[in-house]
């Protein structure tokens, strides 16, 4: 299974993205991949590579990880697997990237919540009808959980894909 985020609306307190998930079309007359919309994402800002700290001091120091704002994680691709949460106390998905990405972006989740306040790094799920928030935030985590539980089921890896 393929989740595409395509981030549509970089400011400087949050990021609308659009989430998309590939489906195979497999007729007789057309055969491909085509992205369907699911929902609309909420993310801290995306900043920069000029102004952020670099991978390789933060690694070094711990301290520097405490004291820098929330951002959304890097564009790429990243396994996604249901793992349970103790913050939330609920089976939600999980990004899984190098070891360089889990280590600095460790528990990184998709999960419910309504304004940019509501996470700290982690990927927010609902309907982007009022700026800057999202609606049924909760509705569309479990959609989401659902098409990956099925897909696991299925033996299928889960991938997204940020951009």
């Amino acid at each position: 299974m393929e989740i595409i985020l395509t981030r549509i609306a970089k400011r400087q307190q949050y990021t609308i993205g659009r989430l998309a998930i590939v489906e195979r079309i497999d007729d007789e007359y057309l055969a491909g991949e085509k992205e369907v919309y699911f929902c609309d994402t909420l993310e801290p800002p995306v900043i920069q590579t000029k102004t952020t700290v670099s991978l390789a001091s933060v690694l070094r120091s711990p301290t520097k990880l405490k004291s820098i704002k929330p951002v959304a994680i890097p564009e790429g691709r990243y396994a996604v697997v249901i793992t349970y949460s103790p913050k939330f106390q609920k089976w939600l998905p999980l990004l899984l990237g190098g070891q360089d990405f889990n280590r600095l972006w460790q528990g990184i989740r998709i999960h419910f919540g309504n304004t940019v306040a509501d996470t700290q790094g982690c990927i927010l799920l609902g309907r982007n009808q009022r700026v800057g928030r999202l609606f049924e935030s909760r509705k569309w985590v479990y959609e989401l959980k659902q098409k990956i539980i099925e897909a696991k089921a299925r033996k299928e890896a889960v991938w997204i894909t940020i951009r």
